[in-house]
């Protein structure tokens, strides 16, 4: 039996696939490689090249390799880029998702787990948000993700073998410690990476979107979560629904937030130079301030943060940085 990983060839799926090998599961990744890269899926698992919204080329998959469990990560995730073109994420996000639970439901799989967002509760103000408040999410690409939320929920309604978890994730960032993959798409909007990147020379700038939102610096607030932290959940929801657990939405993020000007403080410290800043207007579909309530995904799926440091998770994105940068010039 084997795990399929969709978009496991991209920056989160790559990690969870890395997560799974290194905890000996069968692993295969459907992956279309729009944003992802070959190089990045570990060398135990298998990968096939292809689109989720395929259902035939899904059934040969899950088929062949007798997939018991699906971790969904393949899909868009660039708000102002969901602005821009609302139909494209919806189809991308949500009829392709539909495709898939619909495909591993026809198909025995019973175990499903789902990577959502932290956006669909919208502006939360500046207290730890838990699972059960509003949702109001600001953009398509929030909405595109709680449609997603709402077909499972009713998917597992309709069917009682079937169970999910769908992990709402707040700002990812980081990279593998053991330098095996990190953040690599070109044209990355992701806070961390993008300072980053400025730091190294590989941007001449770094702009802030915004400076006058009700937040103690005027500058957005978020929490920001390492990705090996998050595969390690990913991994502890496997077993829990492999024990028996019932479906389940939890936050994940570490109950504190950041603001911009004090990531681009970490990025000076931690790389130990100045990075070019420039002050820009709001993006749209951006909430002022948005934190985690974990307390669900800690005592369900006994996890427990390892790497809950800013600067740690700076230093490990340099790292990665700096070792894609040699990696591209060869």
């Amino acid at each position: 039996m084997s795990v399929l990983v969709t978009g496991g060839a991209g920056y989160i799926g790559s990690h969870m696939v890395w997560e799974l090998c290194d905890a000996g599961e069968e692993v295969v990744v459907v992956d279309r490689l729009s944003t992802g890269f070959d190089w990045a899926v570990a060398p135990e698992a298998k990968l096939v090249v292809g689109d989720i919204g395929d259902p035939a080329l899904l059934e040969q998959v899950i088929r062949e390799h007798s997939v018991d469990s699906v971790i969904h990560f393949a899909g868009s995730i660039v708000v102002p880029e969901s602005v821009a073109d609302p139909l494209g994420y919806y189809e991308n996000n949500t009829c392709k998702s539909r495709t898939l639970i619909e495909t591993a439901i026809r198909l025995g799989v019973r175990r499903f787990i789902f990577s959502s967002t932290a956006a669909v509760y919208g502006t939360a103000g500046l207290k730890p948000v838990r699972e059960d408040a509003g949702l109001s999410p600001e953009s398509p690409y929030g909405r595109s993700k709680l449609m997603t939320e709402w077909m499972l929920g009713d998917a597992a309604a309709a069917f009682p073998d079937f169970r999910y978890t769908a992990l709402r994730y707040f700002n990812v960032a980081g990279a593998d410690p053991k330098g095996r993959t990190g953040q690599s798409t070109k044209g990355a909007t992701h806070l961390i990476k993008v300072a980053c990147e400025a730091a190294l020379g590989k941007r001449d700038r770094l702009q802030v979107f915004g400076t006058d939102y009700p937040t103690p610096d005027g500058t957005c607030v978020r929490d920001y979560i390492h990705v090996s932290d998050l595969a390690a959940a990913h991994r502890l929801a496997l077993e829990r629904l492999r024990g028996g657990g019932r479906s389940l939405i939890a936050n994940c993020g570490y109950g504190h937030g950041y603001s911009v000007l004090e990531v681009v403080d970490s990025v000076r410290r931690v790389h130990g130079g100045e990075l070019n800043v420039e002050m820009a207007g709001r993006r749209p579909g951006d909430p002022p301030s948005i934190v985690a309530n974990s307390e669900l995904a800690q005592r369900e799926l006994g996890w427990a943060p390892a790497r809950n440091d800013l600067d740690l998770i700076v230093s490990d994105a340099l790292r990665w940085e700096d070792a894609l940068s040699r990696r591209n010039a060869t």
